[in-house]
């Protein structure tokens, strides 16, 4: 770039995408005169999917706005709870987040997934034909223009994944209504329907089950129910007005 020269300050929440020198404090960029805002803001390292407001010398400017030399430009970071309007609130993670996408199942809240790597182009054209906020530790991915709504993943540890996503975009929380394997609505079977998938002692000890309309899949209060119980009740604990 040999262009204007603008000096760009980001947000402490967005230091993760930024080079430790551009930190905390407005920086100084030669920009080459065409590019936008957003281009400028994610050629920097920022994907637009973590900025809120772009203020320019104090007015707050789209990320088609182009910079003009001299101007100080504030990037701020997403308002939360962040609304994603004009659909209902779901999502679409990626391969990498198998472990998330159970997690919010387990809550009721929509989460489709990716179980192989089918590529940036195939899940940002999934996440504009079926409006899904795309979940995603991929910064490349989240820059792709198709997407319908991104997010970056900040964490690797699951535990903080899911209060991030909760916290920020505050979906409604319906635990134990979805199926965990592959996100369909659950209803109450009795144990006749689900008895082809019933080992002999599990017969017996249990009479409350589920089963998954699109699967088929059973579900019944099993040696694991008692750590489902506990991520489930820490999620309601700490987001109250959710459920």
């Amino acid at each position: 770039m040999n262009g204007p020269e603008i000096h760009i300050e980001f947000a402490p929440e967005l230091g993760p995408f930024v080079p430790h020198a551009r930190r905390g404090r407005p920086t100084q960029v030669v920009t080459d005169g065409a590019s936008t805002l957003g281009h400028v803001v994610e050629s920097l390292g920022v994907p637009l999917t973590e900025v809120g407001a772009l203020v320019v010398d104090g007015h707050a400017v789209a990320a088609s706005h182009v910079p003009a030399a001299g101007e100080t430009i504030e990037v701020r970071p997403v308002e939360r709870p962040q609304r994603v309007p004009g659909a209902p609130l779901r999502f679409l993670l990626d391969v990498h987040l198998g472990t998330l996408a159970r997690r919010l199942r387990l809550l009721g809240v929509d989460a489709a997934y990716e179980s192989t790597d089918i590529g940036d182009a195939a899940l940002a054209t999934r996440s504009a034909a079926e409006r899904r906020v795309m979940l995603s530790r991929d910064r490349g991915l989240l820059r792709r223009r198709e997407l319908w709504a991104g997010a970056f993943v900040y964490s690797t540890r699951p535990e903080e994944q899911l209060r991030d996503v909760l916290d920020r975009f505050a979906p409604e929380l319906r635990p134990w209504t979805r199926c965990t394997a592959c996100n369909g609505l659950l209803r109450d079977a009795t144990k006749d329907e689900v008895a082809d998938q019933l080992e002999h002692g599990t017969r017996r000890t249990y009479d409350v089950f589920a089963r998954c309309l699109d699967c088929g899949r059973a579900y019944w209060k099993g040696a694991h129910h008692d750590q489902l119980e506990a991520i489930v009740e820490r999620a309601l604990t700490e987001f109250p007005s959710r459920a």
